[in-house]
């Protein structure tokens, strides 16, 4: 893996172009990821078909929608508990999951988000490179974790319209007061398209973003690891004050049977371990 990748240059000349293996999407948030995005495929495809009933039954029709609308409803509390856990991980995470990574609250921020911008639109060469999120990435984020609460409200407003209940009334029932059934019914179907659309650029954008940095952006949502230029995650703007300038990674498997060995021989503990913070192992 060559050091100088367009992730070190986005930030400017570097002095140390060691790279170095940062943790930064933590395990809530990959199981996050990868449940809401499953939950999302399962969601679309039993929701389309409650819309228009493409498949056609031998046995009696009623019993097939009766089994997809039950997938729908238990994804959909699936789709809930995974989209609570992101965001209270927004709180409680890393420096790169937090709800400030999300916002563009600052001039830094904005002017990230523009220079993304104008990569995307063929306007600059280089593209805005982050350890986490880059600034437009953070943004539009938030705007589908946005258009994920409406779906989230829309979709319990027509079970509790179809099912009952005075828990599910007690929290929702007064969404169908403002808006009618049939609107928030268009409302979760027309989002249902928006998610497609929004899925489509997300896998587009992660693998020309992984071959512009080289930093291990598409492994990096099974492993939670990344790599960069020691400069590069020093200078990084999501530091929260406080914060180890450089982020030591948790050890590996490999490398906590290693250090296990090495304490049973009485050997110190080598440089960029969890025992020496500050000094991350240029893995």
């Amino acid at each position: 893996m060559n050091a100088a990748t367009p992730a070190a240059t986005a930030a400017g000349q570097h002095h140390d172009e060691r790279l170095i293996r940062v943790y930064v999407w933590e395990w809530p948030v990959r199981i996050a990821h990868w449940v809401i995005f499953f939950s999302i495929l399962v969601l679309g495809f039993t929701g389309y078909y409650i819309y228009d009933p493409f498949i056609i039954s031998r046995g009696h029709p009623g019993f097939l929608m009766g089994t997809m609308r039950f997938i729908h409803e238990v994804t959909g509390f699936v789709f809930i508990a995974a989209f609570l856990l992101r965001a209270y991980w927004f709180f409680k995470g890393n420096r790169w999951a937090r709800w400030r990574q999300f916002l563009l609250i600052d001039s830094r921020q904005w002017r990230g988000a523009r220079n993304m911008l104008r990569y995307y639109l063929f306007l600059r060469r280089e593209p805005e490179s982050r350890v986490g999120h880059n600034p437009l990435a953070g943004a539009t984020y938030s705007t589908i974790y946005t258009l994920a609460v409406i779906e989230i409200l829309t979709g319990l407003a027509l079970l509790q319209h179809v099912a009952g209940g005075k828990v599910l009334g007690f929290f929702i029932g007064w969404l169908p007061l403002l808006i009618t059934i049939q609107r928030l019914r268009e409302i979760h179907f027309l989002i249902l398209f928006i998610f497609g659309a929004f899925f489509i650029h997300h896998v587009y954008s992660a693998v020309l973003m992984s071959i512009e940095e080289h930093s291990g952006l598409m492994g990096s949502i099974f492993s939670g690891y990344k790599f960069f230029p020691v400069d590069f995650v020093a200078a990084d703007p999501a530091r929260i004050p406080g914060e180890d300038v450089l982020p030591v990674a948790p050890p590996g498997r490999g490398q906590r049977a290693r250090r296990k060995h090495a304490a049973g021989k009485g050997a110190a503990p080598a440089p960029g371990s969890p025992s020496t913070p500050g000094k991350p192992s240029p893995h």
